[in-house]
């Protein structure tokens, strides 16, 4: 069986709650506490370069004026090939989830693709759907299966690369799920993470695709560029669509500086800033895929494509309190539905820190 089908206790309404159920509000910042290595969280830490950080600074001045999200919607569509209208800037990619969930009150039959970052369906159930889930099959590398999706489903979640499995899917497989009559919501927030041979952009992005019926990509500046404190995201799709899902935005959801960075983070300049990031992290990736492999016990999920690493681990639960005590932070695992407590998620990092941690862990094992 390559994927499963389940009802949740959404089903039952927004505040139900059952012991055995994964905390969906769980984060890996809850993790990442001060004194410890930070393995669980997946934004990359660097310099900012000037030109971010020039206009951040500058868009201090101009905090008098009420925010104007017209040049950052221009910029980010000139991007991606679109039109501004399909474009809304948000507080961060998990402000789009929560957008959607309130805007699509009317969907019957509501779909998350599992295991995957848990906010879509936490910002469902909020909003009082009832989810039903997915749960792709560890066995086969977290693969999807667009067949495996109802018919009648019209309102579908899947993470593309997938968080935590860190798995890609190619494009034309997630393309499958679009169709007449249902919203397909494609999270991208790690697209700029990835990268493959001869493909000079993001491989397997919808991005760019404006033919796909109900398409929604949901994007991040959060992760490549360490902006998850100043909460900067868009939302990208047809506009009668997201001209809905504004409609449930607060007034000047998005500040001044995000404005800014939105515009800064658009640019050329950036974008083949992303590319050679993302190449740099591959490497650094295949280093942590090959260290981890020749733990004992440790199995890699899948096929890494961005910023973090799905390992099996037996007994990982105690492992992971026991490089709490080494000053290490991982991810847990059993907060996503599909996992449990045996899988880690551990966010790839330079090779001396790779070394460090993996030396850690293997002592750990071998005790």
């Amino acid at each position: 069986m390559r994927a499963q089908l389940t009802g949740t206790p959404a089903a039952a309404g927004p505040g139900a709650n059952r012991r055995d159920e994964p905390d969906l509000g769980h984060h890996g910042d809850a993790e990442a506490t001060p004194g410890l290595v930070d393995l669980a969280v997946n934004v990359r830490r660097a310099p900012m370069p000037d030109w971010l950080a020039d206009p951040l600074v500058a868009a201090l001045g101009e905090l008098a004026a009420y925010p104007d999200p017209g040049p950052a919607r221009a910029a980010v569509a000139a991007r991606h090939g679109r039109t501004p209208e399909e474009v809304l800037l948000t507080a961060g990619a998990a402000e789009g989830f929560v957008l959607i969930a309130r805007a699509l009150r009317d969907a019957r039959r509501p779909v998350v693709m599992h295991p995957q970052f848990t906010e879509p369906e936490a910002a469902l159930r909020a909003a009082g759907h009832a989810v039903e889930r997915v749960l792709l099959d560890p066995a086969d590398g977290f693969r999807l299966d667009p067949a495996r999706v109802p018919a009648d489903a019209d309102l579908v979640l899947v993470g593309n690369p997938t968080n935590p499995t860190s798995v890609l899917h190619p494009a034309a497989q997630v393309a499958a799920l679009a169709r007449p009559g249902r919203v397909l919501v494609v999270d991208e927030a790690f697209a700029d993470t990835t990268i493959a041979p001869g493909v000079a952009g993001e491989p397997e992005s919808l991005a760019d695709r404006r033919d796909l019926p109900g398409l929604v990509v949901v994007r991040s500046l959060t992760k490549t560029w360490g902006l998850a404190g100043l909460r900067i995201g868009y939302l990208l799709g047809e506009p009668a669509l997201l001209a809905r899902f504004a409609a449930a935005q607060p007034l000047w959801a998005v500040s001044t500086p995000a404005l800014a960075a939105a515009t800064a983070c658009a640019s050329p300049a950036a974008v083949a800033a992303e590319r050679a990031i993302a190449a740099g992290l591959a490497a650094d990736r295949e280093h942590l895929v090959a260290r981890l492999s020749g733990l004992p016990g440790v199995r890699v999920a899948g096929r890494p494509a961005s910023a973090f690493v799905l390992v099996h681990l037996p007994g990982a639960a105690g492992v992971r309190e026991r490089l709490r005590e080494r000053g290490w932070a991982v991810r847990r695992g059993d907060t996503f539905p599909g996992l449990g407590p045996d899988w880690l998620r551990i966010a790839v990092r330079d090779p001396a820190t790779t070394d460090a941690f993996t030396d850690v862990l293997a002592e750990i094992l071998e005790a």
